[in-house]
């Protein structure tokens, strides 16, 4: 791992998040990872997992992601998965005492996220970081919803909101030292 370089965040590419309105992403997501570590870039994985009696599954009734297949990470990813850093979690965002002792092992200091869900577990990343003067961007076209565009699009408009409109970006506005240099 290459300390104190910008960390790719892969938020939450799970088989169980991936649906009709979020499969799109996946070969997007799984190409900005191989590009990313082509480069010598390090990668977080996130895995959420849901438990009983979860706030999830209280308040929402949603038992889902609690076992395998549905919190397996997609097959194409699995490779991208394997080569960098992994951090299961709980709750929404990567800033769990495990994460945060990551962050700090590996000088991480400017996070790229991308992933599922943009307008919750994708943003709550984002806001974390920005709160705790880290250097956040939300790749928008890097991220899903799987409820829909219109969840999608409302992440990002709270996202410029929370952490600036110019920290809202595409995969082409990635630095090509982070990326390499094939177009996106």
């Amino acid at each position: 791992m290459t300390s104190g370089r910008p960390v790719l965040v892969v938020t939450d590419m799970q088989n169980g998040f991936v649906r009709e309105q979020s499969t799109h992403i996946v070969p997007v997501v799984v190409d900005l990872a191989r590009r990313w570590q082509a480069a010598g870039g390090d990668t977080l994985s996130t895995r959420y997992l849901n438990y009983p009696g979860s706030p999830f599954e209280r308040f929402f009734g949603w038992q889902r992601l609690q076992s395998s297949p549905d919190i397996d990470f997609v097959p194409e990813l699995r490779p991208y998965v394997d080569q960098g850093v992994t951090l299961d979690k709980r709750i929404y965002s990567p800033f769990t005492p495990e994460g945060v002792a990551l962050f700090k092992q590996h000088g991480w200091r400017e996070f790229y996220f991308c992933g599922i869900a943009t307008e919750s577990c994708v943003l709550k990343g984002a806001v974390d970081a920005f709160e705790h003067s880290f250097t956040p961007w939300l790749v928008s076209d890097a991220s899903a919803s799987h409820a829909g565009i219109e969840a999608h699009t409302a992440g990002l408009l709270v996202a410029r909101r929370f952490i600036g409109p110019g920290q809202v970006i595409l995969r082409s506005d990635i630095p090509a030292a982070l990326v390499g240099s094939n177009s996106l």
